[in-house]
Parts: C-alpha cells; sequence; structure tokens
C-alpha cells in the first residue's frame, strides 16, 4: 500500500466528520430559513407573545380563587362526557374490525377492488376534522350529546381502523398460510390466525381513543355537542374565570385518572 493510501485511510474518519458537520449545518439552516419565512407569511413574531403577556398575566389572576361551589354541577357535565366517550369508542371499536381487515392487503389478496374502496373511505373519514363533523351534526340533530357521540364515532373510527389496518397487514404470515394451506375459509384465517395476533395491540389502541374521545369532546362541546366543553364554553363567554377554573381543575384530574386506569390496563394486557 502506498503513502497516499495510508494518508487517505487515515484521514477517512476526519473526512466523514467534515461532511456530517456540513451536513447537519444545512439542515439547520434550512429549517432556520422556514421558520422565519413562517414567521413572516403568519405575521407572528415573539413582539406580540411579549406585549400580550400582560393581558395573560390578567386573565390567570381571575381564575383564581377556584368556585368550588361549581364543582357538584362540572362533575355532571363530565359523566356526560364520560358516557360519549364510552359510547362512541365503543362502536367505533367494533365496527373497525371488519373495516381495519377489509383495509388489509394480506388478508384481502383476492378482493383488491373492496380492499382499494376501504382504504380510500378510511382515507376521507381522517380527512374529515372531529369538529366539523360536530357542527354538521348540530345542524343536523340539534344542541346535545348525540350530535357529539355521532361525530367522536366517525373520528374514533378513522383512527382505530388505520391503526388496526396496519397492524394486521404486520403480522407472522406464517399462521394465515398454514390456516390457508389446511383448507381454511377467510373466516377461519381470521379467527384463528388474525385475532390471536392482534388481541394486545387492539386492545391499547381502544384505550388510547377512550382517552383522545374524552379530550376531544371537550372541543366539540363549544360548537353545542354536550358535554363539559359546552359549560366550559358558557363560562369563558360569561367572563366567569372562577367556574372555568373549576371545571379545568376536574378535567385535569379524569385525564390524569383516565390515563393511570388505561395504563394499568394496557400492562395486564401487553
Amino acid at each position: 500500500m502506498t503513502d497516499s493510501h495510508v494518508l487517505q485511510a487515515d484521514n477517512a474518519p476526519g473526512l466523514r466528520a467534515g461532511n456530517m458537520k456540513w451536513k447537519l449545518t444545512g439542515l439547520f439552516t434550512m429549517i432556520a430559513i422556514l421558520y422565519a419565512a413562517s414567521f413572516l407569511y403568519t405575521g407572528s413574531s415573539l413582539a406580540d407573545l411579549w406585549n400580550g403577556l400582560p393581558t395573560i398575566a390578567a386573565m390567570f389572576a381571575q381564575l383564581f380563587p377556584p368556585n368550588w361551589g361549581y364543582a357538584g354541577e362540572a362533575w355532571l357535565y363530565l359523566s356526560e362526557t364520560f358516557h360519549m366517550a364510552i359510547i362512541a369508542t365503543t362502536a367505533a371499536a367494533v365496527v373497525c374490525i371488519p373495516v381495519s381487515l377489509m383495509a388489509s392487503s394480506n388478508i384481502m389478496q383476492e378482493q383488491r377492488v373492496l380492499y382499494h374502496l376501504t382504504k380510500q373511505v378510511m382515507n376521507i373519514l381522517r380527512t374529515i376534522p372531529d369538529l366539523l363533523l360536530a357542527v354538521i351534526f348540530v345542524g343536523i340533530f340539534g344542541i346535545g350529546a348525540f350530535s357529539g357521540i355521532l361525530a367522536l364515532v366517525i373520528f374514533s373510527l378513522g383512527i382505530l381502523a388505520k391503526l388496526l389496518a396496519e397492524t394486521v397487514e404486520a403480522i407472522d404470515p406464517e399462521p394465515l398460510d398454514a390456516v390457508r394451506a389446511s383448507g381454511g375459509s377467510t373466516l377461519q384465517v381470521i379467527w384463528y390466525a388474525v385475532i390471536p395476533q392482534i388481541l394486545p395491540q387492539y386492545t391499547s389502541f381502544s384505550l388510547y381513543v377512550f382517552e383522545i374521545n374524552v379530550r376531544a369532546s371537550l372541543v366539540l362541546g363549544f360548537v353545542g355537542a354536550g358535554g363539559i366543553g359546552q359549560l366550559l364554553q358558557r363560562s369563558i363567554s360569561f367572563m366567569d374565570y372562577d367556574r372555568t377554573m373549576m371545571i379545568i381543575l376536574i378535567i385535569f384530574l379524569a385525564v390524569v385518572l383516565i390515563e393511570y386506569i388505561s395504563g394499568k390496563i394496557r400492562e395486564a394486557v401487553l
């Protein structure tokens, strides 16, 4: 080996480090330019945030002390939110099973038309925001929890079907091939080879969507779709900030409790 080759081999780590440094510098430069362009395009600036800090502080001061006497009514509305999430999650969890199977390429090997059609329907469901769904259903069925439940069902179905379909497509193909080779039908393939492999993930996804639905129902209440969000919107509109703080505290406690219970269930299942 010549001296030049030895020198090149010795300098190789330094060259790679230098190239990586320039790549990272270029990447961060592009990100900085993108952020600067976004701030200019939207007309936003850190000065606006700084100027708004006194207003934020004044509003924050009005939140305390919370109106503890308002806790009873807030708990009733929270109970409605909780039941809305249960109904919507349960309905979506049931419907998502056949939908996700029809959207799985390894299950629908012989029904490609139905596979692609289901995929497009799932894309449409995920495209429509839950808030827009709530506005539509409130316009059709009126103000109340029923409109919020329908919006959450469609919203949850889009998420669950997508996650479960990807899980089905990633399962071990050998049990599927074994059932097919023994003459099993599509239903037998699903029951004996698919369900046992996806059951833990299905449970985890359902609990995750339930947590999302509890939070989403808070926002849906602002457009009249029931739940504690409707009460929160009313207190903010009338500038009853002490009541608003009481509602926020109850929501916080409920979310922490739900996440804790969901985590324990996931640990038991997975």
